[in-house]
């Protein structure tokens, strides 16, 4: 059930766009990385976007981007992926569970790991802030969920890669303006954590493939040995 008999989580149709759109995202991410090392105040483009205040997202406002970033939070991340996981084991897609899991691991583990790396900080030294891992995670959420869809319905490359790239539009846009809301990061880290998805995802999505695949494979070489 997690080999061939079962549907990829990386259409084929889409392969060659996606590996493209990861490789211009994997771009984005090391260049805004590289201008912005070391840094602790807004760069030239984070000043071009208006920063909000501690007064400026007020109610409702505020309690939208407060449950926004929960999503986020450890305990918030925590119960999208087990009810998604659950929903996928339901439907016995064990393969589409492995890649939820590892997919979205990864894209977080990419962005704290960029973070150590790169040493942007904000309010303090403490607060690594290149790129944004709740824009990650829930990026990465939108296009996990996003490729799921298209490989379930069937769709074409056209209409899938639309849905992949608006729904991880709409996700990274909407935490995004939730981060830089509340002060925990600058525009240029949301832009980094939501580039960071888009090449983390479908590398991964081709690696749980590529795994599965080659596991189902052995399982059959040991049962025709056995036969034999």
């Amino acid at each position: 059930m997690t080999g061939r008999s079962a549907p990829t989580v990386l259409p084929p149709s889409l392969r060659a766009w996606l590996g493209l759109i990861a490789a211009l995202a994997t771009l984005v991410v090391v260049v805004i990385g590289v201008l912005y090392a070391g840094h602790s105040q807004p760069g030239r483009v984070d000043r071009w976007i208006i920063q909000p205040t501690a007064d400026s997202v007020r109610p409702p406002w505020r309690q939208v981007a407060l449950a926004a970033d929960f999503l986020g939070e450890p305990a918030g991340a925590a119960i999208l992926v087990v009810a998604i996981v659950t929903g996928c084991l339901l439907l016995r897609r064990p393969r589409a569970a492995v890649f939820v899991v590892v997919g979205l691991g990864m894209a977080v583990g990419t962005a704290t790991l960029i973070k150590s790396l790169v040493g942007r900080t904000i309010h303090g030294g403490d607060n690594l802030s290149y790129p944004s891992g709740h824009t990650a995670f829930l990026t990465a959420l939108a296009l996990v969920m996003a490729l799921l869809a298209t490989g379930r319905l069937g769709l074409g490359r056209r209409a899938g890669t639309s849905l992949v790239l608006a729904a991880a539009l709409v996700a990274g846009a909407a935490m995004g303006w939730a981060q830089v809301a509340l002060g925990a990061h600058y525009p240029t880290d949301v832009l980094g954590g939501g580039c960071t998805a888009l090449a983390v995802v479908p590398a991964t999505a081709w690696l749980v493939d590529g795994m599965a695949d080659r596991l189902v494979d052995r399982m059959a070489d040991a049962g025709r040995r056995e036969h034999r």
